[in-house]
């Protein structure tokens, strides 16, 4: 069984500073390589997803989107700094809040506007809305409206590449409050039982749906900590700093890759608005916490200080991403109004294969081919 990290008890803490080891993240091979062009590239892709969010927060007040939009502004690190250090055989899968990903993983924003409004020019055709982005093509399995569900779907990924004989792994999203279900577990058993190259990543925003991690979750230490019981390794994780997320990443990404080993990653983080946009945040927790994070652990100020400090962003450079990004969006918004809803005949269209593949040969028939 792997040593424990950090035995110290963490709930969502005040300040990561004080709670998470330093490690110098910054000098980690992982970043050590990075040039200056990817430094900003990462930069850009941030802002991008903050953007594309802050658009679409216009739409659904518009009444364009219909059911649930939850939000990623604030978390943006994670999905950047995760998804920043995968290969060609690696893959994605995440819950409902899968915006961020979506984008990260090289989808557009206007297909993802689309989606978000229903429209047939959607990434899913306009039937998944804001939950169910997908893009098989970008190694991205989805965005799961069923909190949890995609753990286990996580760990077949997992299987599938080791079966293949591919060097990959799956990288596995959840929220904190999804660690509580039970395929959640199932997964983690059979993920070390099988020594599966799946990553679980916790994107601990502190709240569940609505609920504090503190009334929510038994602690012995941290949600992560659970790995010892599967005898999984795991790591806890600044979410607000691009290097340290990079970092970790890229030690779980080496784990899976040479040992066939899974890992269970928190990584503290948080978001700004509700749990959807149905959710007035009003009753569980404070206007001066939000402010807080906003001013001192943004991870898009944050990283931008960092570049700026090492002189390979200028505030004129920065200003111009932000201009081009909000332009991005806007026009990924004018995208989906033009765009046509689904027709009625499509609504059979992408429900079973057989129904889409009539005549076709049988072979290979619910198999995922990898590459």
């Amino acid at each position: 069984m792997p040593a424990p990290k950090n035995t110290k008890a963490v709930t969502h803490p005040e300040s990561l500073k004080e709670e998470l080891p330093a490690n110098a993240p910054e000098k980690h091979p992982v970043n050590q390589g990075l040039g200056a062009e990817e430094k900003v590239r990462l930069y850009r892709q941030m802002v991008r997803i903050r953007h594309f969010e802050q658009r679409s927060i216009r739409v659904y007040q518009q009444g364009k989107i219909g059911g649930f939009l939850h939000l990623y502004v604030g978390q943006e690190a994670v999905a950047a700094g995760t998804i920043s250090v995968l290969g060609p055989d690696d893959h994605v899968i995440t819950g409902y809040r899968d915006h961020g990903h979506a984008l990260m993983v090289g989808m557009g924003m206007n297909e993802c506007m689309a989606e978000l409004t229903g429209k047939l020019t959607g990434c899913s055709k306009g039937k998944g809305g804001s939950m169910h982005y997908f893009a098989p093509d970008k190694n991205f399995w989805g965005g799961h409206g069923i909190v949890g569900g995609q753990a286990p779907l996580g760990s077949g990924i997992a299987y599938a590449l080791k079966y293949a004989g591919k060097k990959g792994c799956c990288l596995c999203y959840m929220g904190d409050g999804a660690v509580n279900q039970g395929a959640v577990h199932e997964a983690f058993n059979l993920a070390s039982l099988w020594d599966l190259p799946v990553i679980f990543i916790i994107e601990n925003n502190g709240y569940s749906m609505g609920t504090s991690q503190a009334r929510s979750s038994a602690l012995a230490g941290s949600l992560a900590q659970r790995a010892e019981g599967y005898g999984m390794a795991w790591e806890l994780v600044n979410g607000h700093d691009l290097y340290a997320v990079r970092a970790a990443t890229a030690d779980a990404v080496r784990r899976a890759h040479e040992e066939n080993k899974p890992t269970v990653m928190e990584i503290f983080t948080y978001r700004y608005f509700g749990h959807s946009m149905a959710d007035p945040d009003k009753t569980y927790r404070q206007k001066d916490e939000i402010k807080e994070y906003r001013e001192k652990r943004d991870p898009i100020i944050l990283w931008e200080k960092q570049l700026l400090q090492e002189g390979v962003l200028t505030k004129e450079v920065a200003e111009q991403i932000n201009a081009e990004a909000q332009a991005e969006a806007d026009a990924a918004a004018k995208f989906a109004d033009d765009s046509p809803f689904p027709g009625v005949e499509t609504i059979t269209q992408d429900i079973y294969w057989e129904e889409d593949n009539r005549g076709a040969e049988t072979s290979g028939r619910g198999t995922i081919v990898f590459g």
